[in-house]
């Protein structure tokens, strides 16, 4: 090994890339390599997401249509069946409250729940969540439950 064959080690020097603007003994003076005059010879300059150069934007182009309700709220539907299956189990004895869907993974903590008529109800259950279809308060109370809204 001679001084003459040292060398860093791989991967260990990135190369740096053209330094512009360190006049004209660089190569690479006068405008920098931005070329003359326009926007994008300026300091400062950086063109808006989805500009095609004056061409009408593609998101401009695309026809819309509908309408998006922004105080709409989402419900998490749960069905009949679901709540018979967790008696089934023996998860449930009497009462199903948002608490225990949360645990048995039917819904999350911060969900709006609806119970749906999909299915059909044996057990009496007293059931309070948010909402409920009219078949389902129904199907509860045909069993002899009670349908509480929160």
């Amino acid at each position: 090994m001679e001084l003459h064959s040292l060398k860093p080690a791989e991967g260990a020097v990135q190369k740096e890339g053209k330094r512009v603007g360190r006049g004209e003994g660089s190569g690479k003076g006068g405008t920098s390599t931005r070329g003359h005059k326009g926007a994008k010879s300026r300091s400062g300059y950086s063109k808006k997401i989805g500009f095609e150069g004056g061409q009408m934007p593609l998101q401009r182009r695309v026809p819309k249509f509908g309408f998006k309700n922004i105080n709409r709220k989402e419900y998490q539907g749960i069905n009949l069946n679901k709540l018979q299956e967790l008696v089934d189990k023996g998860i449930v004895k009497k009462e199903v409250t948002l608490e225990t869907l949360v645990e048995n993974r039917l819904a999350h903590k911060n969900d709006l729940v609806k119970i749906l008529g999909n299915g059909e109800l044996k057990a009496s259950l007293k059931v309070s969540v948010h909402k409920f279809t009219a078949s389902a308060k129904a199907a509860i109370e045909a069993a002899g439950g009670e349908a509480i809204s929160l």
